[in-house]
Order: structure tokens, then C-alpha cells, then sequence
């Protein structure tokens, strides 16, 4: 394999752990008010478009990346809308 192959998943491994703290700090404190519902909307919009172009151009690399950066960060985003209903 060559080099370019192997960095494509280190950078996916390493945008994988992005959410990971903000999505721990909410699961930790419970609060969301300082979380933008506006970002999360369209980074989630974002990530699904870029999930959809990586399945059409059949980029696994790609493929891998958003559908989990999607997973992830959708779960803030569900979080965000809840808590915006009960507030």
C-alpha cells in the first residue's frame, strides 16, 4: 500500500476523535446551552453530503470517515434538539 493510502486513515482516525470531547462533556455536565445549534445543524448537513459524495466516488477512506464523524456528531445534534424542546 502506499503512503498516500495510509495517511487517508490516520487523518480519519484522527478526525474521528474530534467529537469525542465535546460529546463526553456533555454526557458529563448535561448542559447544552453553550452548544450551538446552528453549527451542529449544518456540520451535520455537511457531513452528509460529503458521506454521499464519498459513496459515489467510492472513496472507503471517505466512506468510513463521514458515515462515523456522522454517527458521532449526529448524536450531539439529536441532543441539541432535545434539549431545545424541553427548554
Amino acid at each position: 500500500m502506499e503512503f498516500g493510502y495510509w495517511i487517508g486513515w490516520y487523518g480519519v482516525a484522527l478526525g474521528l476523535a474530534v467529537p469525542i470531547p465535546q460529546l463526553i462533556k456533555i454526557i458529563k455536565t448535561k448542559k447544552l446551552a453553550d452548544v450551538s445549534l446552528g453549527t451542529y445543524t449544518f456540520l451535520v448537513l455537511c457531513l452528509l453530503c460529503y458521506l454521499i459524495h464519498a459513496i459515489h466516488i467510492r472513496a472507503e477512506v471517505f466512506i468510513c470517515a463521514q458515515a462515523v464523524n456522522l454517527c458521532t456528531n449526529g448524536v450531539i445534534f439529536v441532543l441539541l434538539i432535545k434539549d431545545r424542546r424541553r427548554g
